[in-house]
């Protein structure tokens, strides 16, 4: 299965909080699933850690050697992503979520996600 994290999803995991639902754990562990973070999530993380509403253990510098220990692939944006992106629906105003979102349906993957906001997607696949 393919799955692509969403922020929160992502930073849990790291993390090991307990947040994140086993099912969501034990999917992101199998090492017979293909994990994605949207460089759109990191892009998000950057934001977030200048303004000062997220702190992590590591700096932002090391957050690519965190991705490649936990076993996921960087998915970075392309042109189809915005296209999906400029004919996706109105239901969420998140900027971050709505590429994710679009990023998911181009690439068919699955969102592992507790946002209930996302589910409201016809065309995505929520995971939690």
């Amino acid at each position: 299965m393919n799955y692509l994290l969403d922020t929160h999803t992502f930073l849990w995991f790291l993390d090991g909080s307990n947040n994140l639902s086993m099912k969501a754990r034990t999917s992101i562990e199998n090492p017979e699933n293909s994990k994605f973070i949207s460089i759109a999530s990191i892009w998000e993380i950057a934001i977030k850690m200048n303004l000062g509403k997220l702190k992590l253990d590591f700096k932002l510098e090391d957050l690519k050697e965190e991705i490649i220990r936990s076993n996921f692939e960087i998915l970075p944006l392309d042109f189809e992503h915005l296209i999906e992106l400029s004919n996706l629906e109105v239901i969420h105003n998140d900027p971050f979520d709505r590429i994710i979102i679009s990023q998911a349906i181009a690439e068919k993957q699955t969102i592992i996600s507790k946002d209930s906001n996302l589910s409201l997607y016809s065309r995505v696949n929520i995971f939690w």
